[in-house]
Order: structure tokens, then C-alpha cells, then sequence
């Protein structure tokens, strides 16, 4: 069978016992990065040395049909550099492909970096959506968040130190200045930090520099939380990435509530 067993998100106390087991146990190991694995067994004081398969975003396609193979004659443990593989990770190839091969996938379940966020933000945790890494390109950014501006649901994001303050400000521009997010840095490490505020303060406090590992957790919209005017910036971000005016405008208006034809008027008015 394939296990997707899930790695610390920082310190190492948080490995499981059935993690530890595994790794003892484990004849090969398909890792995201072989040598983050041997320093994660040499910290766990795990003797057993497993054959280490490289796993990452760039060859998974290539070897998924070879390692399904695999673990039809042996169990295949999969890890990731941190956290569950396949989430944000490598591996959801590899287990689309048992599942047609019909191979069984189990999980050793552990830290997730997504749920770990989501606790600590003190925002709703009745429903969320968990969106990754946000686009690098401004405008394909912009017109992502633009989208997700009446989204109700807590969403979950993450971002790289370097991105972090333009990411914000981006947000505040689609969501609302005073939206209620959290930025949460370097989890269950030594210098772990939550930051809660409104999106603009987030976005101020961001602009002096951040580092580390980084999630931003950001408070579903409220029924008809979107202003006019922020609605027509929407459409604007939109149009930015390349949709033309109406098609912009008719999206905005079913997340929002608002007029398409009104919107489509505001924003023809501004881009004039």
C-alpha cells in the first residue's frame, strides 16, 4: 500500500508515534526532498536507513505509475518536506493514480500547517477553504481575490516572506480595509508569532518586513458585506487580468449583489 504519513511543521516533538514506527519500519521512502528525510530521521533517532526516492512537483508525473508499481509488492511511505503530503505538497499525483491502479492508500495522520493556522487565528472555524500559495503576478493575484471577495467561508492561504506585505494590500483592496485576518509566522517553531488585525493594519505592519514560514488567515465576507465602490475596484482588478468589462462586471455582480449594469457603468465611468 502507499502511506502518506504526515511530518512536524517545525518542532519535532510533534512527531507521532505511529510516524516514528513507520520510519523504523519503512524498506523505501518516497520523500519530497531526500535530504530533508535524512535529517528528520537522524532527529528522531531513527537508525533505519530506507531506500529514499526523490518525490517532488517536478518528476511526480513521471514516476507515479513506477512507485503505484512499487507499492503493490511493498508498503511505499511518502512524507513531505512538512505537514501531510499532498496538501500543498506533492503526492496528490502519485495517490490519483493508486486509486485508479487500485492500490490501497492509507495515512498516518499529523501537523498540518493549514489546520494549525485556522486554530490560533481566532476567526470562524465552522467553515473554511484553504487556497494555497496565491498567484505570483500581480494581476492574476488581484483577479483571483477579486473573485473570492463575497466568499463567506474563512480562508486560508500561504505566502512567502517576500510577498507577504503586496499580498495584504492586495487583499485589503478586494476584501475591504477592515476585514478581520490573521497572519500566523514560523508555527510551533521557537519564534512562533500571530499577528491579528484588520487587513490595512496587517498590510502596514507587513510593510517593515517579514520572515520565516508564513500562513494568512482571512474572515469570510458577511451577506452583502461589499460596498459599491469596493465592488467596482473589484471589476477594475478584473479587467486588469484580462476579462473584458461586461464579463467583469457580470461576475462581480452575482458575488455581490449588485447591479451588473450598474457596475458596468461605474467602472466604464473610472477607466474613462
Amino acid at each position: 500500500m502507499i502511506i502518506l504519513a504526515a511530518t512536524p511543521i517545525g518542532n519535532l516533538g510533534d512527531a507521532s508515534k505511529r510516524l516514528i514506527e513507520a520510519l523504523e519500519n519503512a524498506s523505501v521512502v518516497a520523500a519530497e526532498d531526500t535530504r530533508t528525510t535524512q535529517r528528520l530521521l537522524a532527529g528522531l533517532g531513527v537508525e533505519n536507513r530506507p531506500r529514499l526516492i526523490a518525490l517532488h512537483d517536478h518528476n511526480e508525473k513521471e514516476r507515479a505509475a513506477e512507485l503505484v508499481e512499487l507499492a503493490r509488492e511493498d508498503d511505499l511511505l511518502v512524507l513531505s518536506d512538512a505537514g501531510m503530503p499532498t496538501v500543498s505538497d506533492p503526492g496528490f499525483g502519485l495517490v490519483a493514480a493508486a486509486a485508479a491502479a487500485g492500490v490501497t492508500v492509507t495515512a498516518i495522520p499529523g501537523p498540518s500547517a493549514v489546520v494549525t493556522a485556522l486554530a490560533v487565528a481566532g476567526l470562524p472555524t465552522d467553515r473554511f477553504a484553504f487556497e494555497g500559495f496565491p498567484r505570483r503576478k500581480p494581476g492574476e493575484r488581484r483577479k483571483a481575490f477579486a473573485q473570492l471577495a463575497s466568499e463567506e467561508r474563512t480562508l486560508v492561504f500561504f505566502e512567502s516572506p517576500s510577498r507577504v506585505a503586496s499580498t495584504l494590500d492586495d487583499l485589503a483592496t478586494a476584501f475591504g480595509a477592515d476585514r478581520p485576518a490573521a497572519v500566523c509566522r514560523e508555527l510551533t517553531k521557537l519564534y512562533e508569532e500571530v499577528t491579528r488585525g484588520t487587513l490595512a493594519e496587517l498590510a502596514a505592519w507587513a510593510a517593515e518586513g517579514v520572515r520565516g514560514e508564513i500562513a494568512i488567515v482571512v474572515g469570510g465576507a458577511t451577506a452583502r458585506e461589499v460596498a459599491f465602490p469596493d465592488a467596482v475596484t473589484q471589476v477594475l482588478e478584473i479587467v486588469r487580468g484580462g476579462t473584458r468589462l461586461k464579463e467583469a462586471a457580470a461576475e462581480v455582480a452575482s458575488q455581490t449583489g449588485h447591479s451588473s449594469r450598474e457596475l458596468y457603468q461605474a467602472a466604464l465611468a473610472v477607466k474613462r
